[in-house]
């Protein structure tokens, strides 16, 4: 009789442990949940926010809490006026052989995107110059922030009516990092060693340390867009990582997403393809490299491996994969884009 009990025991015990593993399950990866904003204040842009809003690598994330005057000084200046992006910046990556290109221009932003074949990779780097530093703008999946709230790229960029689009810093896989998108403040708790990529209103790019200034200091100096996965690729024009340097637990070849400005104020999007027998996949270090040779003052490395997407007029440029052997797109938190204008 005891011995019938003691089995009924661990039987139960077993249903209860599996029962509470499938819950914490659901709950880290698919129970989607919306969280209310940090705080409510916006940046003084006027952008309004979205609705209340497992990367392949986990990412550190520096800090400039300077207003946006000084920002644009040290992070190569506001998007500027005019002309039309891509010529020169094109011819500028240095071993680089061009397979294509392709432009989009409307009043006051123009738009070329080129497909490089970087050694065994190929990598694909859009060129934006805009007369609005507005049309840079962020998108939320579903509209909304919070947990395992996830949509594709290009479902994003098509609701939110985005000429280019790359997938974002994945916020909803990680619980710390602050999250500053469209100016409205939806996280401020702050990673440990976190280094942030700052957008300012005035288009201007900025690496913080979360250490070092708060997310509400961010918003006060101007910030519109943080980003929390990182590194930094490219500071002050100089390459900010080391040979083997990576995010988590990473591969040194893998597919990337990350953006960058010049000194002219030329905002760089760029994702390469990798995993493939086609395309191997860039390290951190060749990235930056990459990057660096586009002209790039200040570069970012964002959310990479197979959430890695973009999207350019309605159309899925690169090749986005998660094991190498299915050519798919992953669903994210969230998107980087460029509004169309038309």
């Amino acid at each position: 009789m005891m011995r019938h009990k003691r089995n009924l025991w661990g039987i139960l015990y077993g249903v209860c442990l599996a029962l509470f593993t499938a819950f914490i399950s659901l709950d880290t990866f698919v129970l989607a949940r919306v969280y209310e904003p940090a705080a409510s204040a916006t940046a003084e842009s006027g952008a309004a926010a979205e609705s209340d809003s497992a990367a392949d690598a986990g990412g550190t994330a520096d800090a400039g809490g300077a207003a946006e005057s000084d920002s644009a000084a040290d992070a190569g200046g506001a998007a500027e006026s005019g002309g039309t992006a891509g010529a020169d910046t094109a011819a500028s990556a240095a071993g680089a052989e061009i397979l294509s290109q392709d432009t989009y221009s409307s009043d006051g932003t123009s738009i070329t995107l080129t497909a490089y074949r970087v050694g065994d990779t190929t990598v694909y780097a859009a060129a934006v110059k805009a007369d609005d530093p507005s049309v840079l703008k962020t998108a939320l999946a579903e509209g909304s922030y919070g947990k395992n709230i996830k949509e594709k790229t290009s479902a994003m960029a098509e609701e939110n009516d985005a000429v280019l689009a790359v997938n974002g810093d994945f916020y909803g896989a990680r619980e710390t990092g602050y999250v500053i998108r469209n100016g409205v403040l939806y996280r401020d708790t702050a990673g440990k060693n976190n280094e942030d990529l700052v957008i300012y209103k005035d288009g201007s790019f900025g690496i913080i340390k979360e250490s070092e200034v708060s997310a509400e200091e961010l918003l006060q100096n101007g910030a519109v867009q943080v980003f929390s996965f990182g590194p930094a690729l490219v500071e002050s024009g100089e390459i900010a990582v080391t040979e083997d340097e990576e995010v988590g637990k990473a591969m040194a070849s893998n597919p990337r997403t990350a953006v960058g400005i010049t000194r002219d104020g030329t905002w760089l999007f760029v994702v390469s393809d990798g995993r493939t027998d086609e395309s191997a996949g860039l390290s951190l270090r060749e990235l930056a490299s990459f990057l660096k040779d586009l002209g790039a003052e200040t570069a970012y490395n964002l959310d990479g491996g197979g959430s890695s997407t973009m999207v350019f007029r309605g159309e899925i440029v690169n090749k986005p994969t998660t094991d190498g052997k299915r050519i798919r797109e992953r669903s994210v938190s969230d998107i980087v884009y460029i509004a169309s204008e038309s």
